[in-house]
């Protein structure tokens, strides 16, 4: 069974190597197109793909690495979506993920780490387009990367499909991300919810059409 355990295994071999023998270029594997039962497809492309690698490649070897913080990942019985577990007390942050989806770890173990960075004042070092955003758009520009994340380990690793993840990678792909997270959870940022409905008033419509179209099921709004 692969997970980031193609990327645990990659990544942590790549990080001791790292750390014994000094930087060394990342080889990315070849990415492999992406396809739904609708015949939705993603085209994976490697030069997309090649600073995400980079940058989740950093980013876990500082969570395996460095001292000073604690993320923690535990295994629930539930699907859950990565904001709706997270938790920080002082210098840990906890998050879950569905245990029969093992692959799902590690990424939100990244944004996790995210939100962590941001409360230890180290958000420019991980995140440095989110420093100095509003809530919301620091929120989004996570949940950016951590889509982005999925879409390399989907797509270079192997990992198996999970449909919350997998149907953010594919909203960003048809260009509505924003749209689809504003959908699932506005209510956590009333102003920017407001604003959006009312500029775009058939934008949540058009969110539950392209999901019914590309995955054969009505859109539920909690999991």
């Amino acid at each position: 069974m692969k997970r980031f355990s193609s990327i645990p295994v990659l990544i942590l071999l790549a990080s001791t190597t790292l750390a014994s023998c000094g930087p060394r270029e990342l080889t990315l594997p070849q990415p492999r197109p992406l396809i739904v039962s609708s015949g939705a497809r993603i085209a994976a492309d490697e030069d997309r793909l090649r600073p995400v690698y980079e940058w989740v490649n950093r980013e876990i070897e500082n969570i395996d690495l460095d001292p000073s913080f604690l993320v923690s990942a535990r295994p629930t019985s539930t699907d859950v979506l990565p904001w709706e577990t997270l938790e920080i007390t002082g210098d840990t942050v906890s998050i879950q993920f569905r245990r029969s989806a093992p692959d799902v770890s590690q990424v939100y173990q990244l944004y996790a780490h995210m939100h962590l960075m941001h409360e230890m004042g180290r958000l420019e070092e991980w995140v440095p387009e989110a420093v100095g955003l509003d809530e919301w758009g620091r929120e989004f520009a996570f949940l950016k990367r951590t889509t982005d994340a999925w879409l390399l380990g989907r797509a270079s690793f192997d990992f198996a499909p999970y449909l919350p993840l997998d149907a953010m990678m594919y909203a960003d792909q048809a260009g509505l991300l924003e749209d689809y997270i504003l959908t699932l959870r506005g209510w956590e940022f009333p102003d920017v919810e407001d604003a959006w409905r009312a500029e775009r008033p058939d934008a949540e419509e058009q969110v539950r059409t392209w999901y019914r179209e590309t995955f054969g099921e009505d859109l539920r709004t909690g999991l």
